[in-house]
């Protein structure tokens, strides 16, 4: 049974526009790339979910984009401040591949450093709006970046088996590509194990409750 464990900040780093909040582990377990766990912002209601980026021993590390008042709060922390967290929570990658390729864009490679570690450093993809932003692409061993306007799915190499997480329109693109990629989905989280709904999106006409059955689908 999960239970909400607290945990001190270790480091708080800035990596372009982002922040790589580094929390003590504990006795947690990290879990499986592609899982996420609840941060309680500071000041804030509800917490924010937050997938893995580096899991070293001893910590956890979550890649944060600042784009509203809960990741504020999070990237605002300081060494040795203490929140609430929650995790692993919902479902993550198979590892189960034989040519894995990870395929990112923007925020979406934050749980890459993790996945990448666990299927042994294979090639990787990774779109980003600028040079700012593509310095997270040094937390991920053999990426190739591009840039806007040019997308990840038009220098993609073919017969792998793709891994990715991005944005709604790059991961309908990489799935039109190939039926069988593993997809990391994104929505906004209230609960984080089912209850609220607020994670449902609509996926083939069908809903899907991201916390619990996903983020990570399969495309077809």
């Amino acid at each position: 049974m999960l239970r909400r464990e607290a945990r001190s900040v270790l480091g708080v780093e800035a990596v372009g526009p982002y922040t790589l909040l580094r929390l003590e582990r504990g006795g947690l377990d990290p879990g499986t790339p592609g899982q996420f766990f609840m941060l309680e912002a500071p000041g804030r209601l509800l917490p924010r979910p937050m997938s893995v980026c580096l899991a070293p021993p001893g910590e956890l590390g979550f890649l944060i984009d600042p784009i509203g008042p809960g990741t504020r709060a999070l990237c605002g922390l300081a060494v040795g401040d203490r929140l609430g967290i929650l995790g692993p929570l919902g479902n993550g990658f198979r590892l189960d591949v034989e040519r894995p390729l990870l395929v990112g864009g923007g925020i979406g490679v934050a749980p890459f450093p993790y996945l990448s570690e666990s299927l042994g450093e294979p090639p990787a993809v990774l779109g980003f709006r600028s040079d700012w932003h593509a310095e997270a692409a040094a937390l991920v061993p053999n990426a190739e970046v591009v840039l806007e306007p040019t997308f990840v799915t038009e220098v993609m190499p073919s017969e792998h088996d793709v891994l990715a997480c991005g944005p709604e329109a790059m991961l309908e693109a990489v799935r039109r590509l190939v039926p069988h990629a593993q997809l990391a989905w994104e929505a906004p989280m209230a609960c984080g194990h089912g209850a609220c709904y607020g994670c449902a999106v609509e996926i083939d006409g069908e809903l899907k409750r991201l916390c619990v059955e996903g983020p990570v689908l399969a495309a077809a």
